[in-house]
This record gives structure tokens, C-alpha cells and sequence, in this order.
């Protein structure tokens, strides 16, 4: 196979993970670009990586004529887009203008507003089948390895889906007083707006963390978990028909909340622009800039996270239930990429997709969901980059998938 250029927006702790281990995919690639505001973070990625040539720019991703100027100099075959929710849109446009296949980890959301849905990137569907480009949308972990997960337990282990329970814990500890695991901005605009969950054809609505109760962990144990709204939800009960009921859970400590609480009493978590000095500030943008980077968390992480699946369902005229995931461990994914695992968790599997419409073998014009492609191919490939998987069939392990 002739190999292809890829460019890659975004040099955060998710971008870190995406660079290193497509720069040693050295059979696919033969450059890749690294662009993001700042370019000397780029720079320091791409002097601790390789073999596959890294080169850096500066680039404006809300500016599409900025992107599109960018891409044409570089000419890139994909463009993985690891940079903030509210820039899918213009990245996707520059994307299509230019001719360049897409890929992304996390759904567009507005920057004025924190809700985030799938309607505005669906609608460039028809665009991209007749420009012959495919757009992978929400190739993380979750949303991501989720959909493969189900689509995986759908295709092997049942005939009908009823309930789905996507469960996501960091049972780790950075040593800090209070820390975001993902961009802060992008973290906090997801806890704090309210919930929903899919039940009998509605969406029901609650209020942010209203809803938790104890969820047993592999190897972790239990630990008191939220009912949030996460986007794969949304794709996932439009192409599994036969969800009766869909929800999302992720973990958080008593203090990570207290510490929210707070941020939030006093005004600092509001992405409604305040007066400050004479200039126009979002309050949540400044705390953004005050606390700890996630990429510098990884060193002194300790623990793992567990993210996956719980199904129950139909299989052959009797009810079953299947539990799939991954458990992640912050010291290993730190000595594979100088990454802590909520990042690596989210980088790696953007990289096998990456690989595969590079590949061709995800390669189909349109915007697609992860579910939507063959899960095979992308689950032969996730143990061997690092994130190896178990199955648990009606309480007992069917299947482990051990790291390569």
C-alpha cells in the first residue's frame, strides 16, 4: 500500500498519544503534520516521536480559511481532530472543501451554549457521499470503544439488545487537590449541565448528578457512579432499535464534587461572558487556564480506569447479559506515551481508526458512527495497541483479549 500524509489538530494530552503511536505506524504513514494554536507543544511532541517524520504549524482551528490554507500545503490523505468540541464544524468544512478524509473523538457542541447533540454533523451527510470523503465521528473510548462495544456484543453474543449501561471509572489518583482528566473547559461543560437517559422511546431529563448509585468495577471494586448524558447514547439508540432503555455512568470522588460545587457557587464554572478590567471574559475559559494541564497529570498518576459495556438481552429465545471493557493502567500508559490513561484511552482508539480508513477499510463516503462500520477489525486491533478487552457472559469470562 502507497502511504498516505496525515495531519493531526489538537496538542493536548488525547493529541500527545494520537502523534506517538501513529508515528510509529511507519507501514501507513510517511509524514505527519501537527498543528494546533500553540505551536511549541507541538513542537515538544513531535521531538519524542518517530520513526514517521513529524512536522509542526500554527493554525487557528475556528477559522476555516486558516485550516483550509494549511491543509492544502500539507496535502493530507486523513485529518484526525483531537482539538475542542465547539471547532468540529469548521475543522469538518475545511475537511470537505479540501478533500480529506475525517476523524473525530468527541461531538460538536456550540461555545456559547453547553449542550452537545449529533444533528449538526449529521447534516453534513450528503455532503460528504458526493464528495466521495468519509467523517468518522466520536472515535475515543467513550464515545468510541463504547459503540464498538455494543456493535461487537450485537453482532456475536445477541439477537436483540434491551439494555444498555455504559459505565466509565477512573479509579486513579493524580495527588492533586483538584484536577480535570480531560480539557477543563470540555469536562466541567459535560458534569454540570443536566442529565438524560433513553427509556421505552423518551428521553428523560434529570438534574446534573441527581441520579447515582454504587457500580461494581473489574478489579477496582465499587464506587459511587453519576448518571450523565454522553453523546453515544444518541447514536446508539437510532442504530440499535431494540435499546428499551440507555444509560451512561461515570464516577467521581466526594471531593472532585465538593470542589465543583464550589466553582460553581461562586460563578467560575458560567460560560456566559462577565466584564473583567475592561474586556469581555468567560469565567470557565479562566479557570481553564489556572488548573493543571491534563497532559501533566501522567508522571505521578497512580491506578486505572475501567471503562465498558454492560448488556442484557436476547440471544436464541433466552435473556442474557454480557459485560465488555477495557481496564487502563495510568503507569502503563504513562511509560507508553508520557500520557495518563484517560487521555491514552482516548488516543489510541482514534489512532486504530486512523489506521483503518487509511487502510480503506473503513472507508466509506458519508458521516458515520463508530457502530456503523464492522467491529471486528477494530477490536483485532485494540488489544495490540494497548488496550486489551474481557468478556463476561451471564457472570462468567468468555473472552479476554490480552495486550500484544
Amino acid at each position: 500500500m502507497e502511504k498516505k500524509r496525515l495531519m493531526v489538530i489538537g496538542a493536548g494530552g488525547v493529541g500527545t498519544v494520537v502523534v506517538k503511536k501513529c508515528a510509529r505506524m511507519a507501514d501507513i504513514y510517511e509524514e505527519i503534520l501537527l498543528a494546533s494554536r500553540t505551536r511549541s507543544k507541538c513542537d515538544a511532541i513531535a521531538a519524542d516521536s518517530g520513526p514517521v517524520p513529524v512536522r509542526t504549524a500554527e493554525v487557528d482551528a475556528d477559522s476555516v480559511d486558516d485550516l483550509i490554507r494549511l491543509i492544502n500545503r500539507f496535502n493530507p490523505n486523513l485529518l484526525i481532530n483531537v482539538a475542542l468540541p465547539y471547532q468540529d464544524i469548521s475543522i469538518m468544512e475545511a475537511c470537505l472543501q479540501t478533500g480529506v478524509h475525517y476523524l473525530d473523538t468527541a461531538n460538536y457542541e456550540p461555545k456559547d451554549k453547553a449542550e452537545f447533540e449529533y444533528s449538526w454533523q449529521w447534516a453534513y451527510h450528503d455532503r460528504y457521499v458526493k464528495a466521495g470523503l468519509t467523517a468518522l465521528l466520536g472515535s475515543g473510548f467513550d464515545p468510541g470503544v463504547t459503540n464498538v462495544f455494543t456493535a461487537y456484543a450485537a453482532k456475536h453474543y445477541f439477537d436483540e439488545i434491551h439494555y444498555l449501561d455504559i459505565v466509565d471509572c477512573n479509579a486513579g489518583s493524580h495527588g492533586l487537590p483538584f484536577a480535570t482528566n480531560f480539557n477543563p473547559e470540555i469536562n466541567i461543560r459535560e458534569i454540570t449541565q443536566p442529565g438524560r437517559y433513553y427509556k421505552d422511546g423518551q428521553w428523560i431529563k434529570t438534574k446534573p448528578l441527581e441520579i447515582s448509585k454504587d457500580i461494581d468495577y473489574p478489579r477496582i471494586g465499587p464506587k459511587p457512579s453519576y448518571l450523565l448524558f454522553h453523546e453515544e447514547l444518541e447514536s446508539l439508540v437510532k442504530h440499535f432499535p431494540t435499546i428499551k432503555q440507555a444509560r451512561f455512568w461515570m464516577t467521581f470522588s466526594q471531593q472532585y464534587i465538593t470542589y465543583l460545587q464550589v466553582l460553581q457557587d461562586v460563578g467560575m464554572t458560567a460560560i456566559k461572558p462577565v466584564e473583567f478590567q475592561g474586556m469581555q471574559i468567560q469565567p470557565l475559559q479562566f479557570l481553564k487556564a489556572v488548573l493543571p494541564e491534563p497532559a501533566s497529570l501522567g508522571e505521578n498518576y497512580q491506578g486505572e480506569t475501567s471503562i465498558g459495556c454492560q448488556i442484557r438481552g436476547i440471544k436464541d429465545g433466552k435473556e442474557r447479559t454480557c459485560y465488555i471493557f477495557n481496564n487502563c493502567n495510568h503507569q502503563s500508559a504513562y511509560h507508553d506515551t508520557k500520557s495518563q490513561a484517560v487521555s491514552y484511552t482516548t488516543g489510541v482508539p482514534a489512532t486504530i481508526s486512523a489506521r483503518l480508513i487509511t487502510q480503506g477499510v473503513y472507508q466509506k463516503p458519508g458521516v458515520w458512527n463508530m457502530e456503523q462500520f464492522d467491529p471486528d477489525p477494530f477490536m483485532e486491533l485494540l488489544g495490540a495497541l494497548g488496550l486489551p478487552w474481557e468478556i463476561i457472559i451471564d457472570g462468567q469470562l468468555a473472552f479476554e483479549k490480552p495486550e500484544a
